[in-house]
């Protein structure tokens, strides 16, 4: 009997998944809480946690899925280009078909006898439990909230990045964002011009890479030709130093780690804004008193309104953390889609990375689908990729040492877990070939 297979989500990696088990003949049931395809890039989607102003930080054509090119000719598309690709997609492979829209998945639990029953609601109906022999959770990284306590109460008005949607919030307000990474840089020039004053708090040091070098798009000059970790981190930083120079000057505290050992800010004109004298850099807040902000300098401020921009923590609500390796910052997963169980839950995202894009999904939904495959038609191929996670696993860091967040626990290089992946499922389909060409 074909194996039934549920996935949940329909961003970018649940289409993904989607399209690559369609390509290698399996078929399944997407779960989609939103009435569209997209995730959070639909900022009509009640999860989202785009705003207005929101576009790719990474290049079109080192983030686009390989067989599908966008038509857009911006280098740096829009949240509403991106939704309409993601339609164009789905479209052009028949991918909404298999999903249910407007349906929350609620529990995921494990099956007496094996499998999984998916606990989901439809707008409107009652809850439905269903069987599944596996499940692929593509469910995103960056729609749970990372809301940080302080002391005191703040008696203004405080919300979460995610939140935010458009610039008219900050009018005659005098704004503080908390967090500097890229969201937070956004959110800080989009207030510049409506907020009566604008600081950025700020812990550590960054990076800022510009969008261009030399008149194109900067992601695109070691494409295919990876420099070794130590060389790009010393040519990199003296090109940023020609081209942004030194963050310190603009206020920001020195950086205590290495270009690329947290993920770059991409918006250089924040820098603009902070020498033009738009806004300030201010130290992390300390405790709240009434609308009085004390930072941790012994400074102080007061202000009407606070955005935390303070990132996301990783979550699959639906589910047990004990069934998926949980036992630090982030799963444990081999190649950050398997759990060491082999239990029949599969991630499909759950990976950060500079410059990896929506193709390195799919090249992780290939991989899943070629196991998925051997499973029905090649047991003992697939039985011995699982004896895999018994090895050494790859390194995926590329020689980098990345900090010890949360977002970077599950980071990885983009080459060297694109090579990791490519070579796994280049293993696992010449065992399986050499197991059907035997007598």
């Amino acid at each position: 009997m074909p194996q039934s297979i549920a996935i949940i989500g329909a961003g970018p990696s649940g289409l993904a998944a989607s399209r690559a088990l369609a390509k290698a003949g399996l078929s399944c049931v997407g779960f989609e809480s939103a009435d569209g395809v997209g995730g959070l890039w639909n900022i009509d989607n009640p999860r989202s946690t785009m705003y207005e102003s929101a576009h790719l930080i990474s290049s079109r054509t080192t983030t686009e899925f390989r067989e599908l090119p966008m038509t857009t000719a911006a280098d740096y598309p829009s949240h509403r280009e991106l939704r309409k690709y993601f339609q164009a997609y789905s479209d052009r492979y028949d991918l909404g078909e298999n999903f249910r829209f407007s349906t929350t998945v609620d529990r995921v639990e494990p099956a007496d006898g094996g499998g999984w029953n998916v606990t989901s609601v439809r707008e409107g109906s009652a809850p439905t439990i269903e069987h599944f022999d596996s499940v692929v959770l593509a469910n995103g990284t960056l729609a749970h909230p990372n809301i940080p306590q302080f002391e005191g109460e703040f008696t203004g008005e405080i919300i979460h990045s995610a939140d935010y949607k458009k610039a008219t919030v900050f009018a005659g307000k005098r704004v503080l964002v908390v967090g500097a990474g890229n969201s937070g840089c956004d959110i800080a020039v989009d207030a510049v011009h409506h907020a009566d004053s604008i600081d950025l708090s700020v812990r550590r040091g960054y990076y800022f890479v510009p969008r261009y070098l030399f008149g194109k798009p900067a992601d695109t000059f070691d494409q295919g030709r990876p420099l070794p970790a130590r060389l790009k981190q010393f040519i990199d930083t003296r090109l940023l130093r020609m081209f942004t120079g030194d963050p310190v000057k603009f206020g920001f505290p020195r950086a205590d780690y290495k270009i690329y050992e947290s993920h770059p800010i991409v918006n250089t004109l924040v820098l603009g804004h902070l020498g033009q004298g738009d806004l300030r850099i201010v130290p992390a807040p300390k405790r709240f008193d009434g609308n009085t902000v004390h930072f941790t300098d012994g400074t102080h401020a007061d202000y009407d309104l606070v955005v935390l921009a303070t990132g996301y923590t990783l979550a699959y609500p639906f589910l047990g953390r004990e069934h998926l390796n949980w036992s630090s910052l982030a799963p444990e997963l081999y190649l950050n889609i398997f759990p060491p169980s082999f239990n029949g839950l599969y991630v499909i995202g759950m990976i950060e990375a500079s410059g990896i894009g929506w193709q390195g999904r799919y090249e992780q939904a290939e991989l899943l689908a070629s196991y998925l495959v051997a499973q029905e038609e090649t047991p003992r191929a697939a039985a011995h990729f699982r004896t895999l996670v018994e090895e050494p696993w790859p390194d995926l860091t590329g020689g980098y040492k990345y900090l010890a967040l949360e977002r970077m626990s599950y980071y990885v290089n983009k080459d060297a877990y694109r090579r990791a992946v490519r070579h796994a499922r280049e293993t696992l389909t010449r065992k399986a070939r050499a197991i059907k060409e035997r007598p």
